[in-house]
């Protein structure tokens, strides 16, 4: 699918809620996907991208960087304390902080270079064993300890699991965000982000209907 038809359907889902264009920031989620396949998206106006994997990211994106101006950087996956310098320093914001640990690694280093990136709290809205994420029980605590430590926290984000309606879980989130006065909601992804962007998202992340199937 091209980058104009992912942007239309972003700016129609953005109206049927009776949202302002603009609205939503679509993340072009570029894990794993062969060079050629993101310089097309980046010649073609796209300058926000999500990555999963800090090394990856450092190998892709420190020489485009320097070839095309304005890229922003979000890191969507995992993130593991002995990578967060590395992190910190590429990209513009984290999406899946998920335990008090990370904010420690994460305030420490804000304190020591002056900034930090924009951070999300990664919420596990379906309570899964296997996924990142601390659970919608607790995160309150944990929004609430980050802001403690003065980090920049400006939402929440959630990967609903593969098999069930996203909906109940984007509205969860929605609702953690709300009561802890969050603007920030990253949730959606390639199947379901119009639903998302009805619920409230600020940011959707897509990857295969951009990009096409990943190589791995």
């Amino acid at each position: 699918m091209s980058l104009s038809t992912i942007k239309s359907r972003i700016h129609t889902a953005e109206a049927r809620a009776g949202r302002p264009q603009g609205s939503v920031t679509l993340l072009a989620v570029s894990k794993v996907q062969p060079a050629d396949r993101v310089r097309a998206v980046l010649e073609q106006g796209q300058r926000v991208f999500g990555e999963n994997r800090v090394q990856e990211a450092q190998g892709r994106w420190l020489p485009l960087k320097q070839e095309f101006e304005g890229i922003s950087l979000h890191l969507i996956g995992p993130l593991q304390t002995n990578k967060v310098r590395s992190a910190v320093e590429l990209f513009d914001a984290i999406h899946s902080v998920d335990r008090l640990k990370l904010a420690h690694a994460l305030a420490r280093l804000a304190q020591e270079r002056g900034t930090c990136p924009d951070l999300f709290v990664q919420v596990n809205t379906g309570a899964e064993p296997q996924k990142a994420g601390v659970m919608p029980d607790q995160a309150d605590e944990l929004i609430s300890q980050m802001r403690s430590m003065d980090l920049p926290v400006v939402g929440v984000m959630c990967i609903p699991p593969f098999d069930m309606d996203a909906a109940p879980h984007f509205r969860e989130l929605a609702e953690i965000g709300a009561r802890n006065g969050l603007p920030g909601l990253s949730m959606g992804m390639s199947d379901d982000f119009e639903t998302a962007i009805e619920m409230g998202a600020t940011h959707v992340r897509v990857g295969s209907a951009l990009f096409g199937a990943r190589v791995p």
